[in-house]
């Protein structure tokens, strides 16, 4: 995988590297991962909580409490509760969508596995996931685990993310291919 050298990057794979630790010594690798995976899902439909997350405006304390609050509502306790709480408290919330997708992926090579994040233009089907699996297998030689996200500004097509390499099929970038040809032409 390309290293990715930003500070955000650094701090999401060390945090996210302390958590994987933790987690395999208290036997709930599975259990943290689902809880985080619900914790993202919490953040990708809240715009409110997406604005805690990122804003530097929010006192350590204040963000702390709402994210308590938050995690006691969603029912997310345990390891995956307490790190959370932690990253508010040392005022790192902006990077926990990193740290997420990070310890996904550690997860993810522990269990042989690649991971794949995958933007698609609307839902994919369960039929369509595991095509998409199957064919990501194919090409990774070993396992592949999907995190799908919907973007419609794609308007059609798929981005996936395996390890260093991108596969960019989105209708937006072929149509800005497009529009570029055009302009060096005319």
């Amino acid at each position: 995988m390309a290293a990715n050298n930003s500070p955000i990057s650094g701090v999401a794979d060390r945090y996210a590297r302390s958590l994987f630790d933790l987690a395999r010594e208290g036997n709930a690798l599975d259990n943290v991962e689902q809880d985080l995976a619900r914790f993202e899902a919490l953040l990708n439909e809240s715009a409110d909580l997406q604005r805690l997350v990122k804003s530097p405006v929010f006192s350590a304390e204040d963000q702390e409490r709402a994210v308590a609050a938050v995690l006691s509502s969603a029912g997310i306790s345990g390891l995956a509760a307490n790190f959370i709480r932690v990253v508010a408290k040392n005022r790192r919330l902006f990077a926990v969508p990193d740290m997420i997708r990070a310890y996904r992926r550690i997860a993810a090579e522990a269990r042989g596995e690649t991971s794949a994040e995958v933007t698609s233009a609307h839902a994919l089907s369960a039929s369509q996931e595991d095509e998409l699996r199957a064919a990501l297998r194919q090409v990774a030689g070993r396992d592949v685990t999907i995190n799908v996200s919907v973007d419609p500004s794609l308007l059609g097509g798929l981005v996936v993310k395996m390890g260093s390499r991108q596969i960019d099929t989105s209708l937006k970038t072929k149509l800005n291919g497009l529009k570029l040809a055009l302009k060096e032409v005319g």
